[in-house]
């Protein structure tokens, strides 16, 4: 569990943790330690966004072994994860159970993984074929990565270099509808993945790359 302390938190200081400053994860960490409220341990980050100088604290129960930059990375991350369950539920249209039964909700949530996971393949290789090429939801992103960096470079401050390596991003709506109908339609593999391919686009050339 990763989630942001509250201000008005009442928790006491127990220990430190030791963590290795100079790791490039950890870029940003202030503190990282164990506290204590009625009895429960739990580990909290005091985290400054290079970005914006805003301080963040996050309580977790990770175990000490994992960095604390990683943990701050894991809470940014957070709405990459939620845009798994965005295609599950806005392009697969699994918003209902199928049944009451333990074994059939089993068989739907395995059903739905395979089926993120397919589609997952198709475009991760399509994105391997020409490798000078990326996807336009990369090149959206990377060009707002490029705008917040400039932007944060006024202020002496940086955007964490962590943010420019790759992602897995949403699958594309294109994607599904192409897996769909070369499904229906019996399309060979190889037209298929071409026309994957044909959606990508050139790479923005950034500048503002910490």
């Amino acid at each position: 569990m990763i989630s942001m302390l509250k201000e008005n938190s009442i928790a006491t200081l127990v220990e430190s943790i030791p963590f290795d400053s100079r790791h490039e994860i950890n870029t940003g960490v202030e503190a990282y330690s164990v506290y204590e409220n009625k009895g429960i341990k739990f580990n909290v980050v005091d985290y400054r966004d290079p970005e914006t100088g805003k301080l963040h604290r996050f309580v977790t129960t990770l175990p000490m072994t994992i960095n604390p930059g990683t943990i701050a990375m894991l809470y940014f991350k957070r709405w990459t994860i939620e845009k798994t369950f965005n295609n599950t539920k806005s392009n697969f249209k699994e918003t209902k159970a199928w049944s009451s039964s333990t074994r059939s909700l089993e068989n739907q949530m395995r059903l739905t993984a395979m089926s993120y996971n397919l589609m997952r393949v198709f475009e991760e290789i399509s994105k391997t074929q020409q490798p000078e090429l990326i996807h336009p939801s990369d090149k959206k992103y990377s060009e707002a990565l490029e705008i917040r960096q400039q932007q944060a470079q006024k202020r002496d401050r940086f955007v964490k270099s962590l943010f420019f390596q790759a992602r897995i991003s949403r699958i594309s709506s294109y994607t599904i509808r192409a897996v769909q109908n070369a499904i229906i339609t019996g399309m060979s593999l190889q037209c298929f993945m071409s026309s994957l391919v044909a959606r990508l686009v050139s790479r923005p050339q950034l500048i503002g790359e910490h």
